[in-house]
């Protein structure tokens, strides 16, 4: 067929009756990873735009082309941390609070897009129609007031890259790292070292605001987050005998007179929201991963680090908000990862996530396996508005990577 023969392919708003089953039809032929290797096949659980439907605004897009739709992606729009100023003058900021903590910065805030879940069916590729799809959501961000857009990828999806950064302008921008951990079949131990206590989604925000509120991707809306169903709770490690869930004085009197080492995080619950499944490994590693699963049912005294069945649909818990101070700090995140390994157990996931930024230094705190992590998650960027939220920022996308960075698990 000549390409003047070819359907016009029209791309419009995703319909989530019409075209919810043509989309999951899609979804299952498009694998993600490289050909020919392991593979990683999602499942929505009947909900194609389950994974931006918690953001505060959101589209997806499908391409169809006669009958049959060739394609999609998603898309959302929230404000986050750009950049840091110093406050000139202290309205609305605790005197006291300020004094404690050395605050000397406040956070500049920018209206952020986000583009995930791009496919595009393995016969209509090399077509254009990938392209198409980006634009037509641009269109959309830039509607609607964003000022940058983003999208992350594998650094070693070739095709993908090469769409964003050649034909789409946008920029390498940032290389976090995804950080795994496999649940195993027993229980871990959490370090006696530390305790544990549960923080209110309040008194969360109130830690996150006034200690993280400048890091990079930072939700302004970080209180919907965390009253969000999906929200599992935060989580705040101190040393064994400085604080305890009952003599937990509340955000502003622990900010006062914080203990030497601390350190907090959340835990999303992913595996309400999409499954995922490990597609192309061989019979022996199967064997292997049963094996070892069977055996740490039998044994769990032996603690053996069992491989989970990641070879049928499996759900996972994501942590969020890492963050903490303090010599001890990374110990302390560690029982953090502990006390979430158990938790995820109770719920049956596979495995534990995180993803942080490479120069992160808790993140020597986080167990995770090597085989399954990423140490190179790479996000692009791209200007979509012609004047600066703020001046004292300028451009974000030419800016330098911070220490730590905040991912926001609406978005994983």
């Amino acid at each position: 067929m000549s390409e003047e023969e070819l359907p016009t392919v029209v791309v419009r708003e995703f319909d989530p009756i019409k075209d919810r089953k043509r989309v999951e039809a899609v979804e299952r032929i498009c694998e993600v990873g490289p050909s020919g290797k392991l593979s990683l096949f999602t499942d929505m659980l009947g909900d194609p735009i389950c994974r931006v439907r918690h953001s505060p605004a959101f589209l997806m897009l499908v391409a169809e082309m006669g009958e049959e739709i060739v394609g999609m992606i998603r898309g959302c729009i929230k404000t986050v941390t750009c950049g840091k100023k110093l406050s000139r003058n202290g309205k609305n900021i605790n005197t006291d609070i300020l004094q404690a903590t050395n605050a000397k910065h406040v956070p500049v805030y920018t209206k952020l897009a986000y583009i995930l879940g791009l496919r595009v069916s393995p016969d209509q590729r090399r077509m254009g129609i990938g392209l198409k799809l980006v634009q037509r959501l641009e269109a959309w961000f830039s509607d609607n007031g964003a000022e940058y857009s983003y999208m992350a990828t594998e650094n070693d999806n070739l095709a993908s890259v090469k769409l964003f950064t050649d034909k789409c302008g946008y920029s390498k921008f940032r290389t976090p790292s995804i950080l795994v951990n496999p649940v195993f079949a027993h229980r871990v131990r959490v370090s006696p070292k530390a305790t544990i206590i549960p923080l209110t989604p309040s008194d969360a925000e109130t830690l996150y605001r006034r200690r993280f509120a400048t890091t990079e991707f930072f939700p302004r809306d970080i209180d919907s987050i965390l009253n969000n169903k999906l929200s599992l709770g935060t989580f705040l490690a101190v040393p064994r005998g400085s604080y305890s869930a009952e003599s937990w004085p509340g955000p502003d009197r622990f900010l006062l007179d914080p203990p030497q080492s601390w350190a907090m995080l959340s835990v999303w619950n992913s595996k309400e929201v999409f499954m995922l499944e490990v597609r192309g490994a061989s019979r022996v590693k199967r064997t292997l991963a049963k094996t070892s699963r069977v055996v740490d049912r039998a044994l769990p005294w032996l603690r053996l680090p069992s491989i989970p069945d990641l070879f049928r649909p499996f759900g996972f818990h994501f942590m969020y908000g890492l963050g903490g101070e303090g010599p001890e700090a990374v110990k302390m995140v560690k029982a953090l990862c502990e006390f979430v390994h158990n938790l995820a157990k109770e719920s049956g996931c596979g495995v534990v996530a995180t993803e942080v930024s490479t120069g992160e230094p808790l993140r020597f705190g986080i167990p995770h396996w090597k085989m399954l992590s990423c140490d190179e998650d790479l996000w692009c960027i791209k200007r979509l508005g012609e004047d600066y939220s703020d001046g004292s920022v300028g451009d974000w996308t030419k800016s330098p990577p911070g220490i730590s960075i905040f991912v926001d698990p609406r978005e994983v």
